[in-house]
């Protein structure tokens, strides 16, 4: 059984997406059965991250050494069972380059929006209805996305954006940090409660 394959995606692949892949990675690293990886709309292949990226991932328990930006493409989108984008105008490039996705595609904040109201148990239930781990990740994955004609919409749509840092301020790096970061830990809280029912 393959691994269950969590996608993140921004622009250029080189602050966001890898920051939340870094961070995802790190809060599950004890997991085996999930796979984390990231990629850029318009990204140059092999640019590595920002040194203010990179400091906020280190910060964060991440691991930035190794990361190299890389472009999205069809059968990296598709190999993705979860993918989670950085802003909507992503969240929309993606579902227009792979349709199929549209029901495991989210913006970051927009899946830790939609689950936040999911208690333990709910998780860990839809979960292990299933045979084995990467199903019942998959189980769950639409349990949150049932979840979006229940859960409002965010006061402002710009709420489920996670802001671009690139070439800005190091206060813009942080406030970008601080709606990924939070963002991040829930979507890994329910990937543990999920594999725990396996």
């Amino acid at each position: 059984m393959a691994d269950f394959s969590v996608l993140t995606v921004c622009s250029g692949n080189i602050c966001r997406s890898p920051l939340a892949e870094q961070v995802l990675r790190a809060r599950l690293a004890d997991l085996p059965g999930i796979d984390f990886s990231s990629a850029g709309t318009y990204a140059g292949e092999g640019d590595r991250m920002p040194d203010q990226a990179a400091a906020l991932s280190v910060r964060f328990g991440g691991d930035p050494s190794t990361h190299r930006a890389r472009y999205f493409t069809e059968p990296i989108v598709g190999g993705a069972d979860l993918v989670l984008a950085m802003s909507r105008s992503h969240r929309r490039e993606i579902v227009e380059l792979v349709p199929r996705k549209v029901g495991v595609t989210f913006t970051l904040r927009e899946f830790a929006r939609l689950s936040e109201g999911l208690d333990d148990a709910a998780i860990v239930d839809a979960s292990a209805v299933a045979p084995n781990l990467r199903a019942g990740l998959a189980e769950v994955v639409a349990l949150v996305a049932s979840r979006k004609g229940q859960v409002g919409p965010p006061i402002a749509s710009e709420d489920d954006d996670v802001i671009d840092p690139y070439r800005r301020s190091d206060e813009t790096y942080e406030r970008s940090a601080a709606q990924l970061v939070p963002a991040a830990e829930e979507v890994a809280r329910v990937l543990r409660l999920a594999a725990s029912a396996h």
